[in-house]
């Protein structure tokens, strides 16, 4: 490995972090392992780089505590790389970086999603999501209680939507001007007031978004919601699957978007962008009445 030179300025913590992650393939192996690529091999197959790159860079991680060695296999024995707290808090970087190469590299920040899906490099990254693996992950509910949010149905509707409360005053300022912005209650109560259509379809649904839980759990009480709320507050679910992401009132929001996930965990199904809410929750529910279909 090549001889690291250190920053050396002990009084600076962006210095001493890049002295951890200031090498460009450490973070995309930070942003793999957020996917769920664990492996030693799923990950050289996934970056493409040298077995002696990816090993010196993952002992570097190992050793600052951002991954840890887990055993899956003892004859003979074999290690996958997790995550560990300290790395799961390098999330709100990486989703910071996207954002920023969302708006200033690939020209296509904008809050509302509604560049067409031919011309946006960020809608065909969401698309690409179709047949891929949700990964094992815990998202809070509104009780605070982590769970998978993928639910024990054939399928379930993941809608991500950018926030939505229990009183006006509680919305960050200029809220209802963010294109993209207004709409969250409308959704919500759309798909409550057609949970019946979607349990009978075989499908649950979860909303998603950045809240914390208990701006949520207020939320799903003043409307009445009967299907979970989850707080993506940090940023596991938005980093695994690199959902696109707008900030507002300091906070890294969900720009709304649709995902139908099967039993399995595979997606099955993308809605993005979603310019009308109520005609989303409609393509929904026909997306999961077709795939309950025989042969589909």
């Amino acid at each position: 490995m090549p001889r690291r030179t250190s920053l050396g300025d002990a009084h600076c913590a962006i210095a001493q972090a890049l002295d951890v992650v200031g090498d460009w393939w450490t973070l995309l192996i930070v942003r793999d392992t957020a996917r769920g690529v664990h492996r030693f091999d799923e990950l050289q197959r996934e970056l493409g780089l040298s077995r002696k790159v990816l090993a010196e860079r993952l002992r570097l991680l190992v050793d600052a505590d951002v991954l840890t060695r887990v055993p899956y296999q003892d004859r003979p024995p074999r290690h996958e790389y997790r995550l560990t707290p300290r790395g799961r808090a390098l999330l709100p970087v990486l989703i910071a970086l996207q954002d920023w190469g969302d708006t200033w590299v690939l020209g296509e920040g904008e809050m509302s999603a509604t560049t067409p899906t031919q011309a946006s490099q960020e809608a065909r990254r969401v698309h690409e999501l179709l047949g891929t693996r949700v990964p094992e992950l815990r998202l809070r509910s509104a009780d605070g209680e982590p769970g998978d949010p993928v639910a024990d149905a054939a399928h379930t509707v993941l809608y991500c939507f950018p926030g939505a409360y229990a009183r006006k005053d509680a919305y960050p300022p200029g809220w209802s001007a963010i294109p993209g912005a207004p709409g969250c209650t409308l959704e919500s109560c759309t798909y409550r007031d057609r949970l019946a259509e979607f349990t009978a379809a075989g499908a649950a649904v979860r909303g998603v978004s950045t809240q914390r839980p208990d701006e949520q759990r207020a939320f799903a009480a003043k409307e009445g919601l009967r299907f979970p709320l989850l707080s993506d507050a940090d940023l596991a679910l938005t980093a695994a699957l690199r959902l696109p992401t707008f900030r507002a009132a300091g906070v890294s929001r969900l720009k709304r978007l649709t995902l139908v996930v099967d039993a399995k965990r595979v997606v099955r199904h993308v809605q993005y962008p979603v310019t009308d809410v109520t005609a989303s929750v409609e393509t929904a529910l026909r997306a999961v009445t077709r795939l309950r279909a025989p042969g589909s």
